[in-house]
C-alpha cells in the first residue's frame, strides 16, 4: 500500500496543477457560482408592471364584427357555419347570428339589488333558471320602476320534462315552502317595481297543482302593494279548470299560459302531459272567469323548431277563438346539448311579419323578435299603460278592453 500511494499522488499532480492555474476554465459536474454571478444575484431585480393603465372592456374581446362594416341584407341574414373539434373528428356547427348576441349582464345597482334579495329570501327566478338572454336588460332598468323580474314560485324543480326547457326536473320535488307567499310579497314591496311577472314550475305531485299556493301569493302581494301590476304565467294544472278559476279570481291583472309551439309539434316539444288543446282550454277559462274585471290573457310561441307557416297561422286562429288578447313570438335557443336542436334561426324580418299578421288578426298586442320571451318587457310596458289608465278611471266601466286600447293608440299617435 505504501508503494502505491506515491504513484497515485504523481497521477493526480497534473489535475491539481490545472485546477489551481485556471479554475474558471475547467468544466465540472458541480456548478460553482463565479464572483460575477454572486454580484448579480445580490442586486435587487426590477419589478415588472403594465405600463398601459387603460384596460379595454371585455366586450372588445368577444365582439364578432365591426359596427363600421355595413353588410347587405342577404349577407347579414345568411347563417354562418364553423368547423369545431380535433383533427379527424371535426363537425360543422351553425354559428349564432349577430341579431341573437346579447351583452354580458351589467353589474348595475338594480341588477345587484334584485340578485341579493333573491338569495337572501330564498327565492328563484325563471330569468336565471331558464338562462334568459334578456336578464341584464330586464333586471337593470333605468330605475326600479322600469326593471322587471320574473319570480318562479313553488321551488326550482319541475315535475315535467319538456325538451326545450332547462329547469331542473324531478318526479318528487321538495315540499312547498309555507313562507314563500309572505317572502315574495316582502321582496316585491321592497324592490318598488311597477310590473312583476310570477311564474311557477309544474307541480303534478300536488292535488291542486299549486293553484291555492299561487293564489295566496298573489293576494299577499296585492295586499302589501295594491298599485303593483301582476302577471302570472301558470301551468295547465293537468286540465283542471277549477284550479284555473282559483288563480284567475285571485286579483291577478294578466293571466298568461304558453302554448309554446304549434299543435303538430307539441308532442315532440312539450311533456306528454301537456297538449295544445288543453292549453287552449286553460286560456279560454281564464278569460271567462275574469272577463267582468277585464283580465288580460296572454300566451307565447317559440319559432325555429321546424314549424310551417300554415301551422303558425292555424295556431293564431285557435288562439283568437279562445279570446287570447296578447301573443309573443321568440326564437328557440337550445339551452344545452341534452335539449332539442334548433332547426333554423328565424330572421328579424320574419318576426316582424308575424307581428303584423297577429295584429291584423285582432290581437291587442304582439311582441315579436329573436330575443323576445313570454315575459319580455316590451309587452309589459304596453299592458301596464292600459291597466293604469283603467285604474286612474280614464275609461268608464262599460268600455271594453278593445276600446281602451284604441283610445290609447290614438293618444300615442297624436303625441
Amino acid at each position: 500500500m505504501a508503494s502505491i500511494a506515491p504513484s497515485i499522488r504523481r497521477a493526480q499532480a497534473p489535475v491539481r496543477k490545472a485546477l489551481s492555474a485556471a479554475p474558471s476554465a475547467i468544466r465540472c459536474l458541480a456548478t460553482v457560482p463565479t464572483p460575477n454571478d454572486s454580484d448579480q444575484s445580490a442586486k435587487p431585480k426590477r419589478k415588472t408592471y403594465f405600463k398601459d393603465a387603460t384596460v379595454a372592456p371585455f366586450s372588445d374581446f368577444v365582439g364578432t364584427s365591426s359596427p363600421a362594416q355595413e353588410l347587405s341584407h342577404a349577407d347579414a341574414y345568411a347563417l354562418k357555419t364553423a368547423q369545431v373539434g380535433p383533427e379527424g373528428k371535426k363537425r360543422t356547427i351553425t354559428r349564432l347570428p349577430e341579431w341573437l348576441k346579447t351583452p354580458i349582464p351589467a353589474g348595475n345597482k338594480n341588477f345587484k339589488a334584485i340578485k341579493n334579495d333573491l338569495r337572501g329570501l330564498g327565492l328563484h327566478t325563471v330569468c336565471e333558471e331558464a338562462r334568459c338572454p334578456n336578464i341584464s336588460d330586464c333586471w337593470g332598468g333605468s330605475d326600479k320602476s322600469a326593471a322587471t323580474a320574473t319570480i318562479m314560485l313553488m321551488g326550482d324543480t319541475c315535475t315535467r320534462g319538456c325538451r326545450f326547457c332547462s329547469v331542473k326536473t324531478n318526479r318528487a320535488p321538495a315540499p312547498l315552502d309555507p313562507h314563500e307567499p309572505e317572502h315574495t310579497a316582502e321582496a316585491l314591496a321592497r324592490w318598488g317595481l311597477g310590473y312583476v311577472v310570477m311564474t311557477t314550475v309544474d307541480r303534478d305531485d300536488l292535488a291542486d297543482g299549486g293553484a291555492n299556493h299561487l293564489a295566496e301569493t298573489i293576494m299577499k302581494v296585492k295586499h302589501k302593494k295594491p298599485s303593483m301590476l301582476l302577471e302570472v304565467l301558470t301551468g295547465d294544472f293537468q286540465g283542471d279548470l277549477d284550479m284555473v278559476s282559483i288563480v284567475a279570481n285571485s286579483g291577478v291583472d294578466v293571466f298568461a299560459h304558453n302554448v309554446e309551439t304549434v299543435e303538430a309539434l307539441t308532442p315532440y316539444v312539450r311533456d306528454r302531459r301537456a297538449t295544445f288543446r288543453q292549453s287552449l282550454s286553460v286560456l279560454k277559462k281564464a278569460k271567462e272567469v275574469g272577463r267582468e274585471r277585464g283580465i288580460i290573457t296572454k300566451t307565447s310561441m317559440m319559432l325555429g323548431l321546424g314549424e310551417q307557416d300554415h301551422e303558425v297561422m292555424d295556431a293564431l286562429k285557435e288562439l283568437r277563438k279562445a279570446e287570447v288578447d296578447i301573443v309573443t313570438f321568440g326564437q328557440y335557443m337550445r339551452p344545452t346539448k341534452r335539449h332539442m336542436k334548433v332547426e333554423r334561426y328565424v330572421t328579424p324580418d320574419e318576426f316582424e311579419m308575424w307581428r303584423q299578421r297577429a295584429m291584423d288578426m285582432g290581437f291587442l298586442y304582439c311582441a315579436s323578435g329573436p330575443l323576445v320571451r313570454s315575459s319580455y318587457k316590451a309587452g309589459e310596458v304596453f299592458i301596464e299603460n292600459v291597466l293604469r289608465k283603467r285604474a286612474a278611471g280614464k275609461s268608464v266601466a262599460s268600455e271594453s278592453l278593445e276600446q281602451v286600447v284604441a283610445a290609447d293608440a290614438t293618444a300615442r299617435s297624436s303625441v
